[in-house]
């Protein structure tokens, strides 16, 4: 009889939270107020309890740590990640969710976290705790590819926004450029992407622009493409 060596292990949850703020994309990071990795920057998360569903923790640790509601949220789970040394405690996986969300206002630290901040993706990046930095760029990466395919960027927005607003949703995520004129022939022509309102944005100078809400669609026929992207 062959004698086998069965992994005793936690789970966790982690949370890439994402959202458009300042003309920049940003993610929400905690500080962490205990060891390991004391005083360094982190992705929300923790373990999952006992009899507890994994995406219920998801939104209890993100209540926890930072205030806010991730039952409100467009809360996906993108991932898991099981390398055996990944946390110095012991042998952990963790299942992380991609949130997305419009500017809102600053997150509150609370639990184990003795901060907690929006914070500009690139200039985070190769700082964060544990493999925090992989996980943020495969979220960023998948909020990036679902922008092509379906009508996530209107998640990003508050309930009425412009065409404007929508395609500064892109910009930022994409890290590109975009035509206008191209953009919003685009939009408008995508049957369920957005709905006009009927009312429209007046602003100090220049010229008003009509609002639009999320449309019926999830999926986006034709997609928007990056440049280059196959």
């Amino acid at each position: 009889m062959t004698t086998r060596d069965h992994a005793l292990l936690r789970i966790a949850v982690d949370l890439a939270v994402l959202t458009v703020r300042e003309g920049s994309l940003q993610a929400l990071v905690i500080t962490r107020g205990n060891e390991p990795f004391a005083g360094r920057p982190a992705l929300p998360g923790g373990f999952v309890r006992t009899g507890e569903d994994i995406a219920d923790a998801a939104v209890r640790e993100l209540g926890e740590e930072t205030g806010l509601d991730g039952g409100s949220l467009h809360l996906e789970q993108f991932a898991v990640y099981g390398e055996p040394d990944r946390d110095p405690r012991g042998r952990v996986v963790s299942v992380a969710y991609l949130a997305i969300m419009p500017d809102l206002p600053l997150p509150t630290a609370g639990s184990d976290a003795s901060g907690a901040a929006w914070r500009p993706v690139g200039k985070i990046r190769g700082s964060l705790a544990f493999d925090h930095d992989r996980i943020l760029d495969e979220a960023v990466e998948r909020a990036r590819r679902r922008l092509e395919l379906t009508t996530l960027a209107t998640r990003f927005c508050l309930p009425e926004f412009t065409i404007g607003d929508l395609r500064a949703v892109y910009e930022v995520v994409w890290g590109e450029g975009l035509d206008p004129r191209n953009f919003s022939r685009k939009v408008v022509n995508t049957e369920g992407f957005v709905e006009p309102t009927g009312t429209k944005r007046i602003p100090p100078t220049g010229r008003p622009a009509a609002l639009y809400r999320a449309g019926a669609a999830d999926t986006l026929n034709p997609p928007i493409m990056r440049a280059g992207s196959s």
